[in-house]
């Protein structure tokens, strides 16, 4: 396959996603509901004493933008998810909702130069690609150390994270996308050494 997805190939940018969506989908269906009703730091979200039940929240809203943004929509051509998309089982819910982008994400209709259209604005697929990945990967593992899980990020998607981010973690810092840098104990897993470059990383 000729085109190519970033630096990367194409199969391997859509993989990255998946990699990082699976990361998320895996520490959300470990959670038990009563864990909802936790706060989290209130950098997490722009809604006041936040709970990880918002965050849950978001990210379904996330994963249900994700056909429409593949499609090339945008906030302006009207937004069909608002209101309360986890109902009485969130997690299921949350999870219906990410099998459906998954199943938008494996289109071969798909092509790294399409525009897809974020609230920050216009880019194109093979960059948008690595935006959604990196939000979800970092996120995964914050939400599993917030509730005390045993859990590590895979690590062939430690690997292309590394690759794809920690070469522009000055400029992806510079747009908010990055945590000032945290420094980790010597001798840290590449893992750990990743989310102190990026600034997610907590002792």
């Amino acid at each position: 396959m000729s085109a190519r997805w970033g630096s990367l190939p194409r199969m391997k940018q859509i993989d990255l996603f998946l990699m990082s969506d699976a990361a998320m989908r895996e520490v959300i269906d470990m959670l038990d509901l009563d864990q909802l009703s936790m706060p989290v730091p209130a950098e997490w979200s722009r809604k006041p004493e936040p709970t990880l039940r918002d965050i849950l929240a978001a990210h379904a809203y996330d994963e249900a933008w994700i056909p429409d943004v593949l499609a090339g929509k945008s906030k302006a051509d009207g937004d069909r998810w608002t209101g309360d998309l986890l109902g009485d089982d969130p997690v299921t819910s949350y999870d219906e909702l990410n099998d459906i982008a998954i199943e938008a994400m494996m289109s071969d209709k798909l092509t790294p130069e399409q525009i897809v259209h974020f609230q920050y604005g216009d880019y194109p697929l093979s960059e948008g690609l690595l935006h959604v990945s990196m939000y979800r990967a970092f996120q995964a593992w914050s939400v599993a150390h917030l509730v005390g899980l045993d859990y590590q990020l895979p690590d062939a998607l430690v690997d292309m994270l590394w690759d794809q981010l920690v070469p522009r973690a000055e400029e992806f810092r510079s747009y908010g996308a990055f945590l000032p840098e945290v420094t980790v104990p010597e001798g840290s897993s590449k893992e750990v050494r990743l989310l102190g470059i990026a600034g997610y990383y907590v002792p």
